[in-house]
């Protein structure tokens, strides 16, 4: 049986997390934070920049140097997919992608840019330029996207007494080197791109205005990113979070990066809609738990319960929401 007092003490050090500690200098750093009053506050999985009557979205993602030389051609993948994911976890739909790629030769780069050039196939988004050396002595990989969204989901838009929500495409299985999920690379692209339309439908039809793509921080780790840009907390059921047969529950829950994977935070009477929207289309989603105002995250499992987390005394990202009296225009 799980103790969730174990998983609430691993959580803390896990290196997902070490990560998104680090942002929180770099903000600090580039006067981002929301003490500075930024019109655009940071922290969210794209910046969002008002655009008319909607908004763009401009994110990016650099890939670890271990990642890209284990597995070449599914970080050119990644370069592609997780930005996509980025796009739709905030409600907006991709336009095109520009790499930035350094290879220890033309030989070495060419298997990360087939990995890019297939999953811009798959997911119907064009790379339309970028930057390359191919004499840098190893290889790296960096991706931007751009997007649109007309309504915003946003880390920054979850509320108390509003139920959690976890929706995570289970039809895959981890890499060989990494606790990555793939459940896209060897899928039909249109199921791809119309398991991905779910998410703007959602926050176009009003069920949602809050959420968080899944990402190497884990899926509990990239839960107390959406709780702390929102400052709120809550109390999560482990054991109700969507999981494969058969897979360690620990690694699961601290450090997968699933393919498709989201978080949402919806209100009560919405809640049957957007489970059936994503059962609908064979995607797992499940009432995990509820957000609450007091910026903890409890964990529970088994009849037990452990604070993993207490927004009061710790900080992750240095994001948490501006004051009240600050106008909010948009998230980024």
């Amino acid at each position: 049986m799980i103790d969730p007092a174990v998983i609430a003490e691993q959580l803390q050090g896990t290196r997902g997390l070490a990560h998104k500690h680090d942002i929180a200098a770099v903000i600090a750093q580039l006067g981002l934070d929301a003490s500075a009053r930024a019109p655009v506050p940071v922290g969210d999985d794209c910046a969002a920049i008002a655009d008319g009557d909607g908004w763009l979205l401009l994110a990016i993602e650099g890939f670890m140097n271990e990642f890209v030389a284990a597995e070449p051609y599914f970080a050119g993948w990644c370069g592609v997919m997780v930005n996509v994911s980025d796009i739709y976890a905030m409600g907006g739909r991709p336009i095109a992608v520009v790499d930035a790629l350094w290879g220890a030769s033309a030989t070495s780069a060419d298997t990360v840019l087939a990995g890019l050039a297939a999953a811009a196939k798959c997911y119907g988004v064009p790379v339309v330029g970028g930057h390359s050396n191919l004499r840098a002595g190893r290889d790296q990989l960096a991706v931007a996207i751009l997007g649109r969204a007309t309504r915003l989901l946003t880390s920054f838009d979850a509320q108390p007494g509003q139920v959690l929500i976890a929706a995570i495409d289970l039809r895959g299985g981890y890499r060989p080197h990494f606790s990555n999920w793939d459940a896209a690379s060897t899928a039909p692209g249109i199921r791809l791109r119309g398991d991905l339309e779910l998410l703007p439908a959602i926050a176009e039809d009003g069920l949602s205005a809050a959420g968080k793509d899944i990402s190497q921080a884990g899926i509990l780790g990239t839960l107390l990113m959406l709780l702390e840009c929102s400052g709120v907390g809550a109390t999560v059921n482990l054991d109700a979070i969507p999981r494969p047969p058969d897979v360690d529950p620990q690694r699961w829950w601290l450090h997968t990066f699933p393919s498709f994977g989201y978080w949402l935070s919806v209100a009560p009477g919405a809640v049957p809609a957007v489970l059936e929207r994503f059962s609908a289309r064979g995607i797992t989603a499940a009432m995990v738990g509820v957000c609450e105002p007091h910026q903890q995250l409890h964990l529970r499992a088994g009849g037990r319960s452990a604070l993993a987390w207490d927004g009061t005394r710790q900080t992750l990202m240095g994001c948490g929401r501006a004051p009240a009296s600050q106008p909010e225009t948009a998230h980024a």
